[in-house]
């Protein structure tokens, strides 16, 4: 089978979209695509992203998609807040699968043995983000990860 690129398969997959005018996968496909080029052409210099590259840059988008969710929620627009859930959902499919809480709080507790942080409290928080992020990255929210950061380290 012939590897494609997650830009490819997001371009190949917005084509099928259109075709089958599935609106919300071709309208959240097509905002995910000008993302992926907007950080592409921000900075010094154009250049490719990587499929890692482009996780973050969908995991930041879904993340907006669920604070704006949330907030529509909560200010009673509930039919924008569906659209934002929808989109959402559609990002998803291109990112890695989630972690559950128990493999998060497993991955914090073994950070803190990592970097020996156990009984120093909030201020390990630091070095214990800094080994627990790269090992998460796309697969937990950041604020997830910190809040039990935060409760291991018993702040």
């Amino acid at each position: 089978m012939l590897f494609m690129s997650l830009k490819e398969t997001l371009r190949s997959d917005l084509t099928t979209a259109m075709k089958a005018r599935d609106e919300v996968r071709s309208s959240t496909l097509r905002m995910v695509l000008t993302a992926i080029t907007n950080a592409e052409v921000s900075g010094k210099e154009a250049r490719v992203l990587s499929d890692d590259e482009i996780i973050g840059v969908l995991t930041s988008e879904a993340k907006k998609r669920r604070e704006a969710a949330t907030a529509f929620a909560d200010g009673g627009r509930p039919e924008s807040a569906e659209k934002e859930k929808a989109e959402a959902a559609v990002i998803a499919d291109y990112l890695p699968e989630q972690l559950s809480e128990a493999e998060v709080a497993d991955l914090v507790t073994r950070a803190i043995e990592q970097v020996g942080a156990a009984g120093e409290g909030m201020r390990a928080m630091g070095k214990v983000m800094g080994v627990v992020q790269p090992q998460v990255k796309g697969r937990a929210d950041g604020g997830v990860v910190a809040a039990e950061v935060r409760r291991q380290l018993g702040a």
